[in-house]
């Protein structure tokens, strides 16, 4: 269809050119206007003047009519096809690049996504990896950088479970793709620790009992596992590419990621859920 179009366009683009450059081309085609105009009035006379003479020969009129018309096309087929191609050619253009804009607009609120994230989309149902030991959780350096990390709720059951299969995919996508091997800090937080955490300081949380998604099993903080270790540290630039990657991974699966914020938390990832928390 696309082919069809752009061949009447092209032929029309001729017809035009010659018209605007060739002065013999505009009178040779005002001429036959002319010419035309004055054949149909007077075919048109002659018709009238037939049909009130001879209403029974109604059937050679029209047979006479339509010869008369196919010898005035064999006789002037460009002056019909340039016609045809001015009443033609753009209801056709407007036909096809309708649906081609359709089309490219579907193939744009598609964006070209990794197989993981299509498997997503597909409902394949990711399985929660192995537990890390807790002393993995309670070394010196996660401490310091994670008060109270220790006690939090690493449980993958008690997420939700929308969230809970795109972040098994981040992890997926991040091992996979990426080389980073990760593990929850904390998942589920209850209201008394998230009122626990708050009171240590905005360094910590600003955020009280319900006013975080982590009520709701919509947040996790995550870390990279290193040699069996959890790294956490900002300072380590392993981790910082990891934290830009796990960024950009979990955007491109609808989470919200802590690393955009002012106060940055860049292993925090949440999904918000309309209607669920009220603000």
């Amino acid at each position: 269809m696309l082919f069809v179009a752009v061949t009447l366009y092209f032929l029309l683009a001729c017809l035009v050119s010659w018209l605007l450059l060739f002065p013999s081309g505009r009178a040779l085609v005002l001429q036959a206007l002319a010419g035309t105009g004055n054949r149909l009035k007077r075919g048109w006379r002659a018709a009238a003047q037939r049909e009130s003479r001879r209403l029974d020969a109604i059937g050679n009129t029209s047979g006479a009519s339509l010869r008369e018309a196919g010898a005035f096309i064999r006789r002037h087929y460009l002056l019909c096809l340039g016609g045809a191609l001015l009443l033609g050619v753009p209801p056709l253009i407007a036909l096809t690049s309708g649906k081609h804009a359709q089309l490219s607009g579907f193939e744009e609120s598609s964006r070209e996504v990794n197989t993981q994230v299509a498997t997503l989309l597909e409902g394949e149902q990711l399985v929660p990896p192995p537990a890390l030991p807790p002393l993995a959780f309670a070394s010196a350096e996660v401490q310091k950088e994670r008060p109270m990390i220790a006690s939090a709720s690493r449980d993958w059951a008690l997420l939700n479970a929308a969230y809970q299969q795109r972040l098994l995919h981040v992890f997926r996508i991040m091992k996979e793709q990426h080389g980073y091997e990760m593990a929850i800090l904390e998942g589920y937080r209850s209201p008394q620790r998230q009122d626990a955490l708050a009171a240590m300081g905005p360094g910590v949380t600003n955020a009280a009992a319900f006013q975080s998604w982590h009520q709701y099993g919509l947040a996790a903080d995550c870390a990279f596992v290193r040699n069996g270790r959890i790294v956490i540290s900002e300072k380590d630039p392993w981790a910082m590419r990891g934290y830009q990657l796990y960024g950009e991974v979990a955007e491109s699966l609808g989470l919200t990621w802590g690393g955009r914020w002012k106060m940055m938390d860049l292993g925090h990832t949440e999904l918000r859920v309309p209607g669920v928390m009220k603000r």
